[in-house]
């Protein structure tokens, strides 16, 4: 039941904050307790026709203010109800940066609310930009440059404590007498509602807007039980049976190399041969560990098994890494291990893969960075620095840095990487179009891609926190430190898309030279495909895929717009617009399954130009447009930082209509996402594990911090711009 309609006695008052008249002092009461007297057989004295006629009107009145005071509470009540749906609720704490209050200022009015203000419990959620310690060692945070302590007043519940409160517009406000009164709701015990009132509701408290310190500003205790009492996550107990399956199915994929658990199968599809599922890879591995991070201890929650794996695979990153007669980078992370029985020797042993098995021969990019971000999730979640300040542990990030931080002959400061290097581990581009230097629009994963750029920086800021300055420290986070200046600019002034931005791209005149060039890319207009002009929305804007010299790649990919909002590269109100184009677009990015991994799809000469006539590419299925349940906690994390969770628990709803009953497949095919995948896998693990990290955020969106960064201010406004850097 909501906490409005929980109340059992509202008392109302004017906004000058006057008593309610006693019942004796009311001329109506007098003639009560007349009436009282001559049922008692005392003598009365007899009325006259004047005063008969004054008491007749004064019943009549005051029966037409109780039947006005009946339908302003019954008004009164249907508004109750319908805040307290999931979807006003969190549209009132929708984040809006201008609006946000200061950390030091009472949003409540300044007088009569000092009894609900209490400094933070020591069990309360630590923020981000909070200089906590660790057995006396600064936080994640204090070493990133995060402002100082500052003590963090929170509001208890209200209910039951007897004391009144009213906003700080109707503390500010001032009105006439002749106006009608403005009230606040009391509650307190044996109280009577006064008459010619109406009910005024208590405001909720603003949440933070995109990057502006989620940690230091959201309430997420108050949050988080303003969800469970105003009926958010209604329907979790159809929904049980589903997540109980899901947690046993995890735990099921457990993979133990000499006794202790260090990752999760692939998947576990007893119909299908088993190839490279039967393999832990590193990427699929991060939700499954985000959900035993998440998951309390109590209900079964497993950090040892993330620390394991952390450490299996810093280990396999030490060896010799050779395909054919070429030796890769030292700090080239596996893309996948498994573990084998060795008959000969009586042990088990660990046999990685490098690239040396894929598909293509292609080493992994996106592995090291996601190393790094679950290195900094593992800590921030278990407070754990031991981990992340063992020297190896220290090494390991460096030499992943080394082969991102080299110079060479770029003029940009995004990485250049080949296709099928991340998740999208298919040929997407073809090699005749870039050698050509053709305008096609559907560059690809090759050359510099969204969802690579956006890993970099959330791994360089995650290694921003997390390295020590000790020896050759200091100078790579100087590095570091520049890279992500130069970085963030160039992806939020050259990969944004809006209406705007399109129109402006549309106009671009060709063969500009010198430093005051507007088209910097020399981009060819009419290369801008068709359907961008009818897929873009006048609210909302985009990434795009891939930005390089003449050509531009203007498809949406889900995960490196995700990535760009929980690591704070997209600006809040790029971030804000990415979730104006999912409302708007619904239908073409979810569907009637979550998620499309890109869109649109590629089709007929596209498709056999860019693919090279993949089988498993073919339109709207795999990686061509096909639908991804297992990227569900990334839209829930960047839904829940938006202010969003309403588009969050719709996509989640979606999907628990139909993903267990499908048998958890890997993906589905089709423009809306209606049929399981033609070769995807029964059981796959991530799809598994991403539900439940989607289901334990919008639960518990105090696990958002797990998995995402606030705005770093020093890096917010650059002081040189690109056209000044020639």
């Amino acid at each position: 039941m909501s906490s409005f309609t929980s109340l059992n006695f509202l008392e109302v008052t004017n906004e000058a904050g006057a008593a309610p008249r006693p019942p004796s002092s009311t001329p109506f009461s007098e003639d009560i307790e007349k009436e009282v007297e001559a049922s008692s057989g005392k003598e009365v004295e007899p009325l006259d026709s004047l005063n008969l006629i004054g008491l007749q009107q004064k019943e009549e009145r005051t029966t037409l203010i109780e039947e006005q005071l009946s339908e302003t509470l019954e008004k009164e009540s249907d508004v109750v109800s319908e805040k307290s749906s999931d979807f006003i609720v969190f549209r009132k704490c929708k984040f809006a940066e201008n609006s946000l209050p200061s950390q030091e200022k009472n949003i409540f009015k300044d007088d009569g609310v000092s009894e609900y203000v209490e400094k933070p419990s020591s069990g309360s959620l630590e923020t981000d930009n909070v200089k906590s310690t660790h057995n006396g060692k600064p936080s994640l945070e204090s070493r990133e440059g995060g402002t100082p302590y500052t003590p963090k007043e929170k509001c208890q519940d209200s209910v039951g404590n007897g004391e009144s409160y009213t906003s700080q517009e109707e503390n500010e406000s001032t009105e006439k007498p002749e106006e009608k009164l403005k009230k606040t709701v009391r509650v307190q015990s044996n109280e009577n509602i006064s008459d010619n009132t109406s009910v005024a509701h208590t405001s909720l408290k603003s949440c933070a807007s995109v990057g502006t310190g989620f940690e230091k500003n959201f309430e997420l205790n108050s949050i988080l039980s303003a969800i469970r009492s105003n009926g958010f996550l209604e329907g979790s107990a159809e929904n049980g049976a589903m997540v109980e399956e899901a947690w046993e199915t995890l735990q099921k994929s457990y993979v133990y190399y000499k006794g202790t658990p260090v990752g999760t199968l692939a998947a576990m599809d007893p119909t299908a041969e088993a190839l490279n599922y039967n393999q832990v890879f590193v990427r699929d591995f991060v939700p499954s560990g985000l959900a035993c991070l998440m998951r309390s201890a109590s209900a079964g929650g497993d950090p040892v098994i993330v620390k394991n794996f952390l450490l299996k695979t810093l280990h396999l990153q030490g060896w010799e890494k050779r395909i054919d007669n070429f030796t890769l980078g030292e700090g080239v992370m596996p893309a996948s291990f498994k573990v084998l029985y060795d008959s000969h020797r009586q042990k088990e042993t660990l046999v990685a893969d490098f690239g040396g098995s894929a598909i293509g021969r292609v080493a992994p990019v996106d592995s090291g960075f996601w190393w790094i971000i679950l290195l900094r999730s593992y800590t921030k979640c278990t407070q754990d620095y031991t981990l992340s300040e063992m020297p190896e542990v220290q090494r390991g990030m460096k030499l992943i840095l080394n082969l991102c931080l080299s110079d060479g002959f770029d003029t940009f400061p995004t990485l250049l990487c080949a296709a099928g290097c991340s998740m999208i581990d298919r040929r997407m581009v073809s090699h005749s179009v870039i050698l050509n230097l053709s305008f096609d629009s559907s560059v690809g994963i090759y050359g510099y891609p969204i969802e690579i750029q956006a890993l970099f920086y959330f791994a360089l800021r995650c290694s921003r926190q997390m390295l020590k300055p000790e020896r050759d420290g200091k100078e790579l986070i100087e590095r570091i430190d520049k890279r992500i200046t130069a970085l963030s600019y160039h992806i939020q002034k050259y990969y944004w898309l809006d209406f705007t931005q399109l129109n402006n791209i549309y106009r671009y005149k060709t063969e500009e030279y010198s430093h005051t060039a507007v088209n910097k890319f020399n981009v060819i207009p009419e290369s801008i495909p068709d359907w961008v002009f009818d897929f873009m929305p006048l609210r909302g804007g985009y990434l795009i895929g891939n930005v390089s010299p003449a050509r531009m790649d203007f498809r949406w990919f889900l995960v490196g717009n995700c990535i760009a909002i929980l690591s704070s590269l997209a600006t809040p109100a790029q971030a804000t617009a990415i979730m104006d184009l999912i409302e708007e677009r619904w239908e073409d990015l979810i569907g009637e399954m979550p998620l499309k991994i890109v869109y649109p799809a590629l089709e007929g000469h596209d498709w056999r130009t860019v693919t090279g006539f993949d089988p498993k590419n073919t339109r709207w299925s795999y990686h061509n447009g096909g639908t991804w349940p297992a990227l569900i906690w990334l839209l829930t994390a960047a839904c829940i930082k938006t202010g969003r969770p309403q588009i969050a628990k719709r996509a989640i709803e979606l999907m628990e209509q139909r993903l267990s009953k499908n048998g958890w497949p890997e993906y589905y095919d089709g423009k809306a996402g209606r049929y399981v995948g033609k070769q995807a896998r029964k059981y796959q693990t991530w799809s598994i594990s991403g539900y439940l990290v989607a289901k334990l955020m919008i639960e518990n969106p105090a696990n958002l911090p797990i998995i995402s960064l606030e705005e770093d201010k020093r890096i917010s406004k650059p002081k040189l711009t690109r056209s000044l850097s020639f």
